[in-house]
């Protein structure tokens, strides 16, 4: 199995910045695909942004200019550079990792909300 934690949540005015970690372990070789994604209060789960192995690099629109994702592949890491943050950006923030044949991981989720 493969344990997923993130870090780097918090509370972050308008405009400002954040950096989101993903920390992966156990069999991490069953890992193709890292994304994030987020839910907001009272909304359903969305995609933000995923990184496949061998394959482009996808961003929900919304996200398109602002978030950045990265995968350390050497570390089993996976960053989401969140920049120009915005209070419809608040929400629970999840790692996901991904595999053939039905493997999936999800992180415990990080929370970051976008206030004055």
């Amino acid at each position: 199995q493969v344990q997923l934690v993130e870090s780097g949540g918090g509370l972050v005015q308008p405009g400002g910045s954040l950096r989101l970690s993903c920390t992966a372990s156990g069999s991490v070789f069953r890992i193709s695909v890292m994304a994030w994604y987020r839910q907001a209060s009272g909304k359903e789960r969305e995609l933000v942004a995923a990184a496949p192995s061998g394959g482009n690099i996808n961003y929900v629109d919304s996200v398109k200019g602002r978030f950045t994702i990265s995968r350390d592949n050497a570390k089993n890491m996976v960053y989401l550079s969140m920049n120009s943050l915005k209070p419809e950006d608040t929400a629970v923030y999840y790692c996901n990792a991904a595999g053939r044949r039905g493997f999936e991981a999800w992180g415990q989720g990080t929370l970051v909300t976008v206030s004055s």
